[in-house]
């Protein structure tokens, strides 16, 4: 059995061998000039160098590169899919080219990985009206010992590389490797690397750019580039005769700890097995994110949305393994302290920080969730009681196998259901969810938002109703609660004014507060914000908004009911509106300036950033 540390060693022991530079893994966020969220190829950081930027290391460069792909989260729990993977490349900017290459692909698959080199295959670019036919590489490979029956030629959508919609761009034909699992052949006539049974596999492909995109077709370019890419999870689990990802050693540690957890085994296969893929994986990427050097956290915006739903599908799946949510904190240790430390050093680093932040997102969602979940029930009963009614009163009934766009959008606006996890549910269950309907609902709540704001319900100083002043407004409410809890439970507003670009916010104290004091109300209004509250709205009898401690100011006159918005146990206010469903839409909190208002009455300016 070769083990992931073997490979990694391995691939870069031998291109720096021939005179590569290690130049070792760039984040996993994507820094804003590529237009995706996270590094998803390891020759996407090097992209400005592929277009002819000099690179400080040099023209021969290699490395095993992080990758985070999220596209196709649902797959994740079968043999093969991951939204973390690692890439093993290496590069010649301008250097050497496809038969200095091609030598030593062959050279690394059949003498340091032992592969037969009768049973190697490869493809190559078949050529169309625009390029030639690559039947250069194709000798290349014969000479090095490749049969020919063994070299196939296919069509641009197989082995042709370009950035779609560009133009003045470095593109190219490319070379895949390709090797079978078994010596089994399926049993039909030609059993190859075309044939439907999955015997042929890929291990990796060579790309070489040698033309020029133009409007009008490829121009040689006058300096090529070679990008080669291996995928360090295949090419593992493919050296040890595996099939299943699952069961090389970087998931082989995890999976224990659940079986362990659980009392249930993996390889009795079935729901479990899913569970404990989706645990296993979710848990990695998460661990790679948090513990990156632009590390992030769970949010409901960008980069750390997609973090959270897969920390929170994640949590999900150890209940249905009939695991805590703490699950995840176990498995997480193993990917640190076994499996990851020595090639990602920054995450024994950061492992505390990354554990506290794995339990303060498990504390927050298991709540919502086991209410949710309930709530989610209730919407499924109620369709099958109306079904069952339907089918008695009318055999031709066509059954509905659809959840409302309405009740999608109460999931997702009382209990912090995404609407992403809502069709996920339902998916499982033989349901779909009308996205269309949540979409007009989400625009509804809006709209009637703004609709009370002109008919003169709201009040406190808002400038207008758009998202931003609604998020700030919802802002002031976690702030005036701050600091009752942090200077004194007599602090009341006395005033307010909120536009789009920031909140002011007056009350009663008799001194200015500390730097410390500052400090601490921003942490804890951003630790409310961080556990995305659901802000409900209620409307009760005036005496007993009183008698509850709803906060408010009593001497105002108010009607015998009154509209009350609370944040959790944290704030509880008599108010028009609006407010953001959420405190996970606000952003990050920011006091800017703390000053005197009027005699005893202090101001605090704060925005959202």
């Amino acid at each position: 059995m070769i083990t992931s540390k073997e490979l990694r060693n391995k691939w870069l022991k031998f291109y720096e061998g021939k005179g590569h530079v290690n130049i070792g893994a760039v984040s996993l966020i994507g820094d804003g000039t590529t237009g995706v969220m996270f590094n998803v190829a390891g020759m996407q950081p090097l992209m400005p160098y592929l277009l002819g930027q000099p690179h400080p290391a040099g023209k021969r460069l290699c490395n095993v590169q992080g990758c985070v792909r999220t596209v196709d989260i649902e797959s994740v729990g079968d043999a093969t899919h991951f939204t973390f993977f690692e890439m093993m490349g290496n590069w010649s900017l301008g250097d050497y080219f496809k038969k200095e290459k091609t030598a030593w692909s062959f050279e690394l698959l059949t003498e340091v990985f032992g592969l037969d080199k009768d049973k190697i295959c490869s493809t190559v670019f078949a050529g169309n009206e625009s390029a030639p036919r690559d039947d250069e590489t194709a000798e290349l490979l014969v000479g090095l010992g490749i049969k020919r029956e063994n070299i196939f030629y296919l069509d641009k959508s197989n082995n042709w590389w370009e950035l779609e919609g560009t133009v003045g761009t470095p593109c190219g034909p490319d070379n895949e490797w390709f090797y079978p699992l078994t010596d089994k052949e399926c049993g039909r006539e030609h059993c190859d690397i075309n044939c439907p049974c999955g015997r042929y596999v890929e291990i990796g492909n060579d790309v070489y750019m040698q033309y020029k995109k133009t409007e009008n077709g490829y121009v040689p370019l006058e300096n090529k580039n070679v990008d080669t890419g291996f995928g360090l999870d295949r090419m593992l689990a493919f050296l040890n005769g595996l099939t299943d990802g699952y069961k090389t050693d970087l998931f082989s540690g995890a999976i224990a700890c659940l079986e362990g957890l659980s009392g249930k085994k993996y390889d009795d296969g079935g729901e479990a097995q899913k569970a404990m893929r989706i645990i296993a994986d979710h848990t990695r990427t998460t661990v790679m994110l948090i513990g990156d050097v632009n590390g992030i956290l769970p949010s409901n915006t960008g980069a750390g949305y997609i973090l959270r739903r897969l920390m929170r599908r994640a949590i999900r799946y150890c209940r249905a393994l009939g695991v805590a949510g703490s699950a995840m904190q176990d498995v997480a240790k193993v990917f640190i302290d076994e499996v990851y430390g020595e090639a990602y050093p920054l995450l024994p680093e950061k492992r505390e920080y990354i554990l506290e932040e794995i339990a303060r997102e498990t504390e927050r969602f298991e709540a919502t969730l086991e209410k949710g979940t309930k709530e989610f029930e209730k919407t499924l009963s109620g369709i099958e009681r109306k079904n069952e009614f339907m089918s008695k009163q009318n055999p031709g009934y066509v059954k509905e196998t659809k959840i409302g766009g309405k009740a999608a959008f109460k999931l997702y606006d009382t209990y912090g259901f995404p609407l992403e996890l809502t069709v996920e549910m339902a998916a499982e269950r033989g349901y779909t969810v009308d996205e269309a309907g949540f979409a007009e609902a989400f625009k509804e709540h809006q709209e009637k938002s703004h609709a009370q704001v002109s008919a003169g319900e709201f009040k406190g100083g808002l400038a207008d109703t758009s998202v931003a002043t609604t998020r700030l407004h919802t802002a002031t409410h976690l702030l005036n609660a701050a600091l009752k809890q942090v200077l004194s439970p007599d602090v009341n507003q006395k005033g307010s004014n909120i536009t789009p670009e920031r909140l002011r916010f007056d009350f009663n104290f008799a001194r200015p507060m500390t730097q410390e004091e500052i400090r601490t109300v921003e942490d804890l209004v951003n630790e409310k914000i961080r556990e995305d509250i659901p802000v409900v709205f209620e409307e009760m009898p005036y005496e007993r908004a009183r008698e509850e401690g709803v906060v408010g100011v009593f001497d105002s006159k108010y009607g015998d009911v009154v509209k009350t918005y609370s944040i959790g146990n944290f704030s509880r206010e008599m108010c028009g509106g609006p407010h953001a469903a959420r405190t996970g839409e606000l952003g990050r909190f920011k006091i800017v300036k703390e000053q005197s208002s009027s005699s005893g009455v202090r101001r605090i300016k704060a925005i959202l950033e």
